[in-house]
């Protein structure tokens, strides 16, 4: 399995889809919908049966049932992966660089790792990893995700003597910008609960997530010749600096981990006449959250006060943490749990510090954790896969269904286990 695992993620890497979040556009990068089309037309030749939105780029899909004789209804799980990439570095041109890691340094290309400044790189010895060469990110985010599931649905195909219910599948674009599920339709996708496979390395299991917001505050200043700006020019860069300092040092994400929430400042254009900061706004807990858009908010209003009206904040929220909803659906991650467990794989139980569409769709009716795919170091050169956690991501989305509709697990996995 991990050679067809190995040349299809290959392939997909090959293909630049990163985001564009200033584009306006839904999917908002052209080559989104060129990947997408690929993708249609796999699954299609494999069997799978494609129900592909062509206004909004969503793909979604299904195999049926093999079960006739099966006496209760079992419910029908999907899993869900992205289509883009992170905007954060080049991901054109991608030069995979696989090899079995012997342990040390590794120096590939442009590409320098050492196991002091990657601690994981230590369990991985006699691994066969996927990584980049130095010059652009790797792109395990997330289409490992996507040819994990297709990989498991081709197996499911190939093999009709394996028992299955109905499965089904999405990949959606523009999650890395916080739009994938902002056209996402649920119903059309037809499952009772699913699983985003958009996690870092083995046994990662996650459903409670950040509250996000995105946040804007533009300032306006004046700009004066330096030779005669003595009590007249008013720097609005200056000013940025003034409120980005203003707010918690502790607070940034380089300084938090865990349930720690942040300020996270995304970029900052400027002159003296006007300037720009944009910010992302992070935490688990509601009440927490709410205090730090108040003090984004209160922030701007005291340089207001000692300024005058020169700076504007905008603050607006993109998701919630979706363990309010999961927290009410026990057996959607018990199933998971058991059978990463049924696999030997101990389950890493822990609050995502990231994105997933699982935030958004959990409060759209559809309650979807989300499960490891292997990869760590996400969005930049140092971005690495092993191809084995690659294979146990298919070994689980496999288990998941057996689990589902073998009747004499049903009681177990709907204990509470938490």
């Amino acid at each position: 399995m991990q050679n067809t695992i190995q040349k299809r993620f290959i392939s997909y890497i090959a293909k630049d889809t990163q985001s564009n979040p200033k584009s306006g556009k839904h999917p908002s990068s052209p080559n989104q919908w060129n990947f997408a089309e690929d993708l249609v037309e796999e699954l299609k030749s494999i069997g799978a049966q494609v129900d592909f939105d062509d206004k909004h780029c969503y793909i979604y899909g299904s195999i049926p049932s093999n079960i006739s004789n099966i006496k209760e209804e079992k419910p029908v799980i999907a899993f869900i992966a992205h289509m883009d990439t992170a905007s954060e570095m080049s991901g054109h041109c991608v030069n995979p660089q696989i090899f079995v890691y012997e342990g040390g340094e590794i120096n590939r290309e442009q590409l320098h790792m050492k196991p002091e400044d990657f601690p994981a790189l230590k369990e991985l010895i006699g691994e066969k990893i996927i990584t980049t060469d130095g010059t652009t990110l790797l792109g395990a985010d997330d289409k490992a995700g996507i040819t994990e599931i297709i990989t498991a649905i081709e197996y499911l195909l190939t093999h009709p003597e394996i028992p299955r219910g109905e499965i089904r599948f999405a990949f959606t674009p523009d999650e890395e910008i916080g739009e994938g599920a902002d056209f996402f339709d649920v119903k059309r996708l037809g499952a009772d609960f699913a699983y985003t496979m958009d996690g870092g390395p083995l046994g990662e299991l996650e459903y409670e997530s950040f509250n996000a917001a995105s946040a804007v505050v533009k300032i306006k200043g004046e700009s004066i010749h330096p030779g005669s700006a003595k009590n007249a020019m008013v720097n609005a860069s200056l000013l940025g600096m003034e409120f980005h300092n203003l707010l918690p040092i502790g607070m940034r994400p380089e300084l938090t981990e865990g349930y720690e929430g942040f300020f996270h400042l995304l970029e900052i254009t400027g002159t003296a006449e006007e300037a720009t900061l944009e910010y992302i706004i992070r935490d688990h807990d509601r009440k927490l959250f709410k205090e730090k858009k108040e003090l984004f908010q209160a922030t701007a209003d005291f340089l207001n006060k000692k300024y005058g009206p020169r700076f504007t904040a905008t603050i607006k929220d993109s998701y919630y943490n979706m363990g309010d909803v999961l927290k009410d659906h026990p057996q959607v991650i018990n199933l998971a749990k058991q059978a990463m467990e049924n696999l030997k794989i101990t389950p890493k139980i822990q609050p995502i510090r990231g994105g997933t569409d699982g935030s958004k769709l959990s409060f759209m009716g559809l309650p979807t954790p989300n499960i490891f795919v292997g990869g760590y170091h996400y969005h930049g050169k140092y971005e690495m896969i092993p191809l084995s956690s690659m294979e146990k991501a298919v070994q689980v989305i496999l288990e998941i269904n057996r689990l589902n509709i073998d009747s004499t697990n049903k009681e177990e996995y709907n204990e509470t286990k938490q």
